[in-house]
């Protein structure tokens, strides 16, 4: 397998999707869509909604269930991004190389924005439930309440993340922080691929240890990155988090120990696949290309 060949295929895959959601007709609100539409495809990894299908495939060959839930995903991670950059929170001017929302329109338009992206990823998924066979109604139902308690827990994770900006905490509560704040949308996204492909619940269970470990392992890897990072490839200023005196796994273990963390935490992540062998072969390069990656 050419894992850059097939992460570029789901990338195309998605963005093909995305574009299908987005709303062009001229309306009093047209400038809000074009806000929305700007963060929503202004490009990124689209790693959470790659997650779901790929987690999908391997117990089901045919996407197209599990394709609102991908897009629904990708709209709420879009949502904290745009809020992420805001004056109030990250006050960033810059991401994927372009200016921020708040920064190419207003920051009430981007507030806004963001709200719109949110509960449009809730409208797709309540279409998809109405749409739903009966007999697969009950897995999507318990679908759609991991996933608004995982956006539950992302915005809690970002409150605690600012709350504690420039004080001092253990590392229990920097766990806690990423644990919601990034790891509770990327656990969640394997587990809808695992359940709505009806795996197993102990491959659910087996893939969600997966989830969480590569949650921290993309974490630790931003606060590096924020720290030794490229501006040019990051597309976003580097040490803003040294800026505003965050506590990161950086500024918690020193730059070399973040790496041990990060390269035992995929150690650990990869163990997880093992007894999936060629069937998990994407997962476990989408394991190592998070520790490796460069923005």
């Amino acid at each position: 397998m050419d894992f850059k060949e097939e992460f570029k295929k789901y990338q195309e895959c998605i963005n093909d999707k995305l574009k299908q959601y987005i709303k062009t007709q001229s309306c009093p609100e047209e400038m809000l869509n074009h806000s929305m539409e700007y963060s929503l495809m202004a490009g990124g990894k689209r790693l959470r909604p790659i997650l779901v299908i790929a987690t999908y495939q391997m117990f089901k060959e045919d996407i197209e269930e599990c394709i609102p839930f991908a897009v629904a995903i990708e709209m709420v991670h879009n949502f904290s991004l745009i809020h992420d950059d805001l004056p109030g929170i990250d006050n960033d001017d810059f991401r994927h190389g372009k200016p921020t929302n708040h920064k190419q329109f207003n920051e009430a338009t981007a507030i806004l924005a963001g709200d719109g992206l949110l509960n449009n990823a809730y409208i797709v998924i309540s279409k998809a439930l109405k749409d739903s066979k009966k007999e697969d109604l009950p897995k999507k139902i318990k679908i759609f309440q991991e996933f608004s308690n995982a956006v539950d827990r992302m915005i809690i994770g970002e409150f605690v993340d600012t709350e504690f900006e420039g004080k001092a905490i253990s590392e229990e509560y920097l766990e806690y922080i990423h644990e919601n704040k990034t790891g509770a949308l990327l656990t969640l996204c394997v587990r809808m691929g695992a359940i709505l492909a009806d795996a197993p619940q102990k491959d659910v269970d087996i893939l969600t240890s997966y989830a969480e470990k590569i949650g921290l392992t993309f974490q630790i890897k931003d606060d590096i990155l924020s720290e030794e990072g490229d501006e040019k490839v990051l597309g976003k200023p580097v040490g803003n988090d040294k800026r505003l005196k965050k506590c990161t796994y950086v500024s918690k273990y020193g730059l070399s120990g973040a790496k041990e963390k990060l390269e035992e935490l995929t150690k650990e992540a990869i163990e997880q696949l093992q007894t999936y062998h060629d069937k998990a072969e994407f997962l476990v390069e989408l394991a190592k290309y998070i520790k490796n990656r460069n923005k």
